[in-house]
């Protein structure tokens, strides 16, 4: 039977003062909100998902601070707690800001961080007066798997328990494995060993074998994976072929394509088909959940209102029960909309001024959106955890609903295009935001923190991660881009719609352009005039570079966000929903067909998210997800041979979810290092400073999977050794109470 409020008693006692926020807690999780904020951008970009970063900051927490002194596991907690929230940031940035990427408008620094910054905020503040209901008066109906879980790790730490080396040895291996594997670093075999059947035309059989997607595949497991597999496989080896196979016979382009069937590479007809129905299929399988989840909504937004106003008028005797005072809410939240509403007013998105009246309208739809959905997001994570959360269908509501009234006041120029992507991505960080500070909270209630203290750490963790999301962003941006060779006459003086002129010359010194054989030439960029094509029939989705004195566009400019190695596949989503509505310009039959394709899996009884977000991305993407799938349906088949438990009992704090966590780590950071270097050598007119020449021994297509099957079964090895030191968290936190 679930535990009642009047039985709970919590580890540290209330009455017990340790040391809690301290300088040195701060600074550790602000260092831990850092990485993982910068691994969650780099790993959820490529791979359309994020994973909790709670459990192994604890574990590294325990590890570090260990090591520098006794340690409290309230100190411990404050860590967690502050690098946390560098993750639930960087999960609501990334699933929408990049929008303004695919919707023609530069992503600046400036924007993100403050956007970030409120919309963090927001979701810290909103939930204060909530937590006395539901993480307190609802103990024994809302569970918060993942706080549970991280209160284990901390309980187990404090007798002794130590799980640090087995994310260490992930992290290790990983990135040395990554240091080999990475095109941007010694590239010593391929990244992406790749089989394009000539008996299958259309089809490809790529992966992209690195840690990060084997140790997500290991965490999400074996069903998920699968089902985002067999997304992939659908799109890349059932429709894709179909399409060659009709379109080849077609001697012109067919929309949205902007070249002939016969004439297109699998690459190409991702990004010209698939692209456009993964998106509806994605807005259809966020909108499917938000309505499942609606009698959970409709009950939240009532027990919001019930203790909106309990939560606030009570004042705490006891440590463990202060929050921060509800001035602090209401003046904080107030100053947060009119820092919203003169950020908007006085630094608007280049190209996209927008009039007071639709700012103040922007900042008041952010409060209500806001707090709507932070209510909603702070109890659905009680029940079903943070991974199962509907954000993306929450922020996909709020976009349809702000877009539909822009269209009713016939605001529907681009600029309120990036005016409603800037209103969700708020909104999505907020509820993204407070879903995991519900997390946090119930760990430290279990384990006796207070939560004043945890909030302000919560507030410390947002700013100091949207310092390095927004860099982390751009970086992957300019560092994966790329600049391709194309000859197509133009007459820039005629009318083409959906065809603008950006600038009129190019603000890039030099550029490095590839040709089809994979050779390179430099050009001086500002020669050209930068085209930006949206909703064309004419020219596919993006940026071009045309040259007056040729009259034809010689180059097509392939930003790093939204090519096939950060494919940004909610960001696509929410640029595609606002285009639909404030444009109409969508080709449409595909959206449909990825709507009516998602409704097909939900008759089968399938939950068709994981499937919609394995339709829009590379099957490079999803293969490798799905090995690491695999490894965790070995290990738990072992576990239940040679123990007796089930496959359930392989929790979140088992030897294979830690190492698991250090590969995920260990290819975010190597990764973007390698991101870094290829700005370096742009920077500096060098090239391949440190690869590996292409004519070695190990740059074939065997030996990358080969040693990817290496590193797979390190992960099994280690999944199956117990750790050092075995503890049942669970049961000693149980007998404490």
């Amino acid at each position: 039977m679930p535990e009642t409020l009047q039985q709970f008693q919590p580890f540290v006692s209330p009455t017990d003062t340790r040391p809690e926020l301290t300088f040195r807690a701060l600074l550790l999780g602000s260092l831990f909100g850092i990485l993982f904020g910068a691994v969650t951008v780099y790993v959820g970009l490529r791979a359309g998902l994020t994973v909790a970063a709670s459990i192994p900051i604890s574990v590294l927490s325990i590890s570090v601070l260990r090591a520098l002194g006794r340690a409290s596991i309230l100190e411990n907690n404050i860590v967690q707690t502050t690098g946390n929230a560098g993750q639930s940031i960087a999960s609501g940035v990334i699933f929408t800001l990049p929008a303004l990427v695919f919707l023609g408008f530069d992503l600046e620094y400036s924007r993100i961080f403050f956007l970030a910054l409120i919309g963090g905020w927001l979701g810290v503040l909103f939930m204060i007066p909530l937590r006395r209901q539901l993480i307190v008066q609802e103990h024994g109906t809302l569970t918060y798997p993942e706080g549970t879980a991280c209160a284990d790790v901390l309980l187990a730490g404090e007798r002794g328990g130590s799980f640090a080396s087995r994310v260490f040895l992930g992290l290790g291996l990983g990135g040395v494995y990554t240091l080999f594997q990475n095109d941007n670093l010694f590239a010593a075999w391929p990244g992406t060993p790749d089989y394009q059947p000539k008996w299958l035309k259309g089809a490809a059989i790529r992966a992209d074998v690195t840690p990060e997607y084997l140790g997500v595949g290991y965490i999400i497991g074996p069903r998920v994976a699968g089902v985002i597999f067999a997304g992939g496989v659908f799109s890349w080896l059932v429709v894709m072929p179909l399409i060659y196979f009709f379109g080849s016979h077609m001697p012109d382009a067919i929309y949205p394509g902007t070249k002939p069937v016969s004439m297109m590479s699998p690459s190409d007809l991702w990004a010209s088909y698939i692209r456009p129905m993964g998106a509806g299929a994605v807005a259809a399988s966020g909108l499917i959940t938000l309505l499942k989840t609606m009698p959970t909504i409709v009950g939240a937004l009532r027990s919001g209102a019930k203790e909106f106003g309990k939560g606030a008028g009570q004042t705490a005797a006891l440590r463990t029960d202060r929050d921060l005072p509800m001035s602090v809410v209401i003046f904080g939240s107030a100053a947060l909309v009119l820092l919203m509403f003169f950020f908007l007013t006085f630094h608007p998105v280049p190209g996209a001024q927008t009039t007071l009246l639709s700012n103040f309208a922007a900042s008041i739809l952010v409060v209500i959106f806001g707090f709507l959905f932070v209510t909603v997001a702070s109890r659905i994570v009680g029940l079903i955890g943070s991974s199962a959360s509907p954000v993306s269908g929450m922020t996909i509501a709020t976009l349809m609903a702000t877009t539909a009234i822009f269209l009713v006041k016939g605001w529907t120029a681009p600029a309120f295009g990036a005016l409603a992507i800037t209103i969700g991505g708020v909104v999505c960080v907020a509820a993204s935001n407070a879903g995991d500070t519900s997390q946090d909270l119930k760990t430290g209630f279990l384990i006796g923190a207070t939560p004043w203290k945890q909030q302000l750490a919560l507030m410390v963790g947002v700013v100091v991660s949207t310092f390095v999301i927004g860099a982390t962003l751009n970086v992957m941006n300019k560092g994966l881009e790329e600049f391709r060779d194309t000859s197509r006459p133009w007459n820039i003086s005629a009318a083409h719609d959906g065809v603008q002129v950006q600038q009129q010359h190019f603000q890039h010194a030099r550029i490095h352009v590839i040709h089809v054989d994979k050779t390179t030439d430099e050009r001086d960029a500002t020669q050209y005039t930068l085209l930006n094509a949206l909703g064309s029939h004419e020219l596919a989705d993006g940026k071009y570079l045309y040259n007056s004195s040729t009259q034809k566009i010689e180059v097509q400019w392939i930003q790093g966000i939204g090519s096939e190695k950060a494919a940004a596949p909610q960001a696509r989503l929410m640029a595609t929903v606002i285009s639909g509505i404030l444009s109409r310009k969508l080709p449409w039959g595909l959206v449909l067909l990825g709507v009516f394709l998602v409704i097909a899996v939900e008759l089968l009884g399938i939950r068709s998210l994981s499937f919609a977000v394995g339709a829009y991305l590379s099957i490079a993407t999803t293969l490798a997800i799905f090995c690491g799938g695999v490894v965790r349906w070995m290990v738990d088949r072992a576990v239940a041979q040679y123990s007796g438990r089930t496959a359930e009992t392989e929790s979140e704090v088992s030897p294979g979810s830690l190492y698991a966590s250090g590969l995920i780590a260990a290819g975010g950071i190597v990764g973007l290092l390698g991101v870094a270097l290829k700005l370096y050598e742009a920077a500096t007119d060098k090239s391949d400073i440190v690869q590996f020449p292409s004519s070695n021994l190990l740059h074939h297509d065997w030996v990358s999977v080969l040693m990817f099957a290496l590193l797979a079964f390190s992960l099994y090895y280690f999944a199956r050794k117990p750790l050092a030191t075995e503890a049942t968290p669970a049961e000693d936190r149980q007998t404490n109470e």
